[in-house]
């Protein structure tokens, strides 16, 4: 396979999940050949992501909002508030599975039925958590979060991701509401950065960032990071314009 060929289909127009104002059409990777690991890294460096199966990228014809994020793990430095997180959550017992448990599904459920009402994955169910959440595209890697409570120990946080070949990508991560005051998201980007680290891997891919949309600017406090601006990486050092 040519590593910068592959065949791609293009859907119709729809309204913008994110901006209220926009319109939005993907790109759809449809090349068979792209069924694995290596394949699908080389479309995250694309500027690709996953829905299940699905590898897609935004192809709007009036708005390009949506920009590819990754963080630059060797370069990597946190903030003054992610290191007090880290900080705060230093008791917190961090596991690794590469295999969905039975458990998580509880956790998800009440985390969208709590958050996202307003959403299409409202109401939760299991047949779209488990095609949601895992993908024969690559090896997906479950990093839970745990606490005690009552001397009991308790799954408060998952955090699904992809393993690439030169990273990992963050696909989806929910937490039990009565935690939310912890900032379980964000701690979890940062237990993904470490991760990155321990392994060896240059990025940590965070999806898209839409600077115009609010719900999603919580990705763009890792720095420096680069994104994906008219199909190729720049890099944004510090809280400033990428232009």
């Amino acid at each position: 396979m040519n590593d910068s060929s592959f065949k791609v289909g293009i859907t119709k127009t729809f309204p913008c999940s994110y901006l209220p104002d926009e319109e939005e059409r993907l790109l759809i990777a449809v090349d068979e050949r792209l069924q694995n690991k290596h394949s699908y890294s080389i479309l995250m460096t694309e500027g690709f992501r996953r829905s299940g199966e699905q590898s897609y990228r935004p192809y709007c014809e009036n708005c390009d909002a949506c920009q590819s994020i990754r963080v630059l793990i060797n370069d990597f430095s946190p903030s003054k508030s992610q290191k007090r997180a880290l900080k705060r959550n230093a008791t917190f017992t961090i596991k690794h599975s590469t295999q969905i448990k039975e458990y998580y599904y509880p956790l998800y459920e009440t985390y969208i039925n709590t958050f996202h009402q307003d959403g299409s994955m409202y109401p939760a169910n299991i047949e779209q958590f488990q095609s949601f959440l895992s993908s024969h595209l690559t090896t997906q890697l479950f990093i839970e979060t745990w606490v005690i409570v009552d001397g009991m120990e308790q799954l408060i946080c998952v955090a699904v991701t992809d393993m690439l070949t030169n990273g990992l990508s963050a696909v989806y991560t929910f937490y039990h509401p009565n935690f939310k005051r912890y900032g379980l998201g964000r701690f979890s980007i940062l237990t993904q950065i470490d991760l990155c680290r321990q392994l060896k891997l240059p990025y940590l891919y965070l999806g898209y960032q839409i600077d115009a949309c609010q719900k999603m600017n919580y990705k763009n406090s890792y720095y420096p990071h680069e994104r994906f601006i008219n199909l190729k990486w720049q890099l944004v050092e510090g809280k400033c314009s990428t232009g």
